[in-house]
């Protein structure tokens, strides 16, 4: 026959999309030309195809071969369609057996020798290979423990070319083991135990903890800004099944997926620096768009340090998904829409000399307006706490006596359970999730609960959408008091972690 066909898989955004490769060989001067909406790295794979077929003991076709790539309307790229080509080619001139070339999804790069390598996005493709009806999907040996997660899918991992020939004709069984062989061990996450003093503000932390709420910490260099907001992760659930898939999936596609861990089972810890750029924060790049920082901190946090440095455009941009738990990038081969419901904690100087102790402080008033000015009011609008940190005492520091992350993830994972229980039928997890219509109307406080909230909105210390965010985080200082609902003391209490001055 002069007519091959294989199934491939690409990536647009964080999703898998199946693609049909035709490989025709037809007359006239030997060439190819490759068609279907290819970026420059997929036109280079013809030449990799070509010397990985050669190598593999099989003789390239003489004539021209077209090769077109289906739907041609959707853009592709990457080199994860290699072992699909070169199969497709192979069985267009009859070198090899075709009988699984039908209900089989083959993702790898080529080696010019016939090695097959690892490539990104292995886990969405073998979930849009599931989700297609497709019987078993061929990987790299590498990436075998990442497509075994989804269930429901036969996987063989391989590595080389000839392996995948051999096995089509019967001739062996593929690698169903990945060869990294032991699975390593997640991270450890520093205790909350070495923070010194700070009661507030790890008081704040296991706030923003049991309710997934947004965090933003002041005070003068060393005092345990950062130390806290790394230990966050540690106080948080484990994510579950659903979710691990989702972040597994995000950070196969970024190429962050750590080495030896096919699952992420624990919340993700994302602290981009200072200097990011608005598309590294929320996602870009050329042709479609790869996830961001914010998109990498799905289902986890997303620390930024020294956020007065950041960029306005960048800080900026943050709204959206703070406001929707997803992000849109537009680019040119179309818009790709990626999760981002992370949970963000901030942390600044006060202002720009940020001295030990205020009373040395150089700065005018306007200067230090001006420092924290970048935080816009909207932006500022959707943090739930502010807290200011201030140095501990000597006694602090020579009596250290602050609860274990272990301690404090107890009860932040009793108070989860409680906001799930009660809004799971509704499709949410968390408190922060739930939107404001519904805790004004189907989750009515009493009158007398939200009295405080009417005085602020009455004197114009709270906006509309303030109101909303501090109803969300009174219900999760019930949860965390053992309360069936919240009372006017747990909404007095969110509007005071709300009123705070940051500057």
């Amino acid at each position: 026959m002069s007519l091959g066909r294989a199934r491939s898989a690409a990536v647009a955004g964080v999703e898998g999309q199946m693609v049909e490769i035709e490989a025709f060989i037809g007359q006239g001067l030997p060439g190819v030309q490759l068609v279907g909406l290819a970026d420059a790295s997929l036109r280079e794979s013809k030449d990799r195809v070509r010397a990985a077929i050669t190598n593999s003991d099989r003789k390239w076709p003489d004539g021209r071969i077209t090769l077109n790539l289906s739907p041609a309307t959707v853009p592709k790229g990457g080199s994860n369609h290699d072992v699909a080509i070169a199969l497709a080619v192979l069985a267009a001139k009859d070198l090899v057996a075709t009988h699984h070339l039908d209900d089989t999804v083959f993702i790898g790069e080529l080696a010019l020798d016939g090695r097959i390598r690892g490539v990104r996005g292995v886990l969405p493709s073998v979930v849009a290979a599931r989700a297609a009806g497709f019987a078993r999907v061929v990987v790299p040996l590498v990436n075998v423990a990442e497509a075994a997660l989804v269930p429901g899918v036969e996987v063989g991992g391989a590595s080389t070319l000839r392996e995948v020939i051999a096995w089509l004709a019967g001739e062996r069984v593929l690698d169903t083991v990945c060869e990294v062989g032991v699975v390593a061990a997640s991270p450890a996450v520093p205790d909350l135990a070495d923070v010194v003093g700070q009661a507030e503000a790890r008081y704040a932390l296991e706030i923003a903890a049991a309710g997934a709420h947004h965090l933003f910490m002041t005070g003068p260099p060393g005092i345990g800004k950062t130390m806290l907001a790394r230990r966050l992760p540690g106080i948080l659930p484990a994510l579950s099944e659903t979710e691990q898939l989702e972040v597994t999936a995000i950070h196969s596609i970024a190429g962050t997926l750590p080495a030896g861990r096919p699952l992420i089972t624990e919340p993700p810890f994302i602290a981009p620096h200072h200097s990011t750029s608005q598309t590294a924060l929320v996602g870009g790049g050329t042709g479609m768009a790869k996830p961001g920082a914010v998109s990498r901190a799905h289902r986890g946090v997303l620390f930024l340090d020294e956020c007065a440095e950041l960029g306005v455009k960048a800080l900026e941009s943050l709204r959206t998904p703070l406001e929707d738990g997803e992000t849109r990038v537009m680019r040119r081969d179309g818009v790709a829409v990626m999760p981002a419901r992370f949970q963000l904690i901030l942390s600044a100087n006060p202002c720009p000399c940020a001295p030990a102790s205020d009373i040395d402080c150089v700065c005018s008033a306007q200067v230090r307006r001006r420092y924290l000015g970048k935080l816009s009011g909207p932006l500022m609008d959707r943090v739930d706490i502010r807290v200011r940190m201030d140095p501990p005492g000597n006694t602090a520091l020579m009596n250290p006596t602050g609860e274990c992350s272990a301690d404090v993830r107890a009860r932040v994972s009793a108070a989860r359970a409680t906001a799930r229980a009660r809004w799971s039928e509704h499709g949410w997890q968390t408190n922060s999730e739930v939107p404001g219509s519904a805790l004004r109307q189907r989750f009515r406080l009493t009158n007398a609960a939200i009295r405080p909230i009417e005085l602020f909105l009455r004197d114009g210390r709270v906006t509309a959408r303030g109101a909303d965010r501090a109803l969300r985080l009174a219900w999760t200082l019930a949860d965390l008091g053992g309360l069936p609902q919240p009372t006017e003391d747990e909404v007095a209490q969110a509007l005071l972690f709300r009123d705070r001055g940051y500057a």
